[in-house]
This record gives C-alpha cells, sequence and structure tokens, in this order.
C-alpha cells in the first residue's frame, strides 16, 4: 500500500503549487508506466484519502497510462510490448533490456482555477 504514501506527496506538490500561485486545483495529471511498481486504482483510492481533508478535497486524479518500450538492438527500432511478460521485440522476436518507456511516475499537469 505504498500508493498512499505516494497519493500524499502527490497532494503536497499540488498544494504547495495552488499556494504559490494563488489558485484552486481542479485536476492533477499524471503519467503512470507499466513497470511503476503502482496499481492505478489503488493509487485513485489513495488520492481521494489523501486529499480529502485538503483543499484538493474536489480534484481529481486523471492518470495517462504508459506503456512498456523496449528498442530492439537487432532491428534497431523502439516497440511496444504486449505484455510484460515477455521482453521481445514485436518484429522479430529477439530478447531486449533496453527499456525506452515504462518505468514513469509523474506529475505532468496541473489544471487550476483562479
Amino acid at each position: 500500500m505504498h500508493e498512499l504514501s505516494i497519493a500524499m506527496s502527490i497532494v503536497d506538490l499540488a498544494q504547495q503549487e495552488a499556494e504559490q500561485r494563488g489558485v484552486r486545483i481542479n485536476a492533477v495529471h499524471l503519467k503512470l508506466g507499466a513497470l511503476s511498481g503502482i496499481v492505478k486504482e489503488s493509487l485513485i483510492a489513495s488520492y481521494e484519502m489523501a486529499s480529502f481533508d485538503t483543499p484538493l478535497k474536489q480534484s481529481r486524479l486523471v492518470i495517462e497510462e504508459v506503456p512498456v518500450v523496449i528498442f530492439c538492438l537487432v532491428c534497431k527500432v523502439e516497440c511496444e510490448l504486449s505484455t510484460i511478460q515477455m521482453f521481445c521485440c514485436s518484429q522479430c522476436g529477439a530478447p531486449s533490456s533496453e527499456i525506452v518507456r515504462g518505468r514513469e511516475l509523474e506529475v505532468t499537469a496541473l489544471e487550476v482555477q483562479s
């Protein structure tokens, strides 16, 4: 349940930004990679708990899920994995450990109301 501590950090970050700018936060946008180790549904539930008694109570957590993309050393192309069970190129089948995307846990935007 480390999602709660992550959600609390997101709320703190957004709250600090809102106070500095004198605005109200309507939504927090976040990129979440498939390899981040975070369960989306748990993070959303944790965000609701973390923001409950704060000025962010009515705000939304908008999550953009980022698939795992690897770089194939044989084909010299990036390819999206269909499953995280096999890190193999979708074109030639060669295994690869060159992860390009999919580890993200990043606040990308705040929707504000002044």
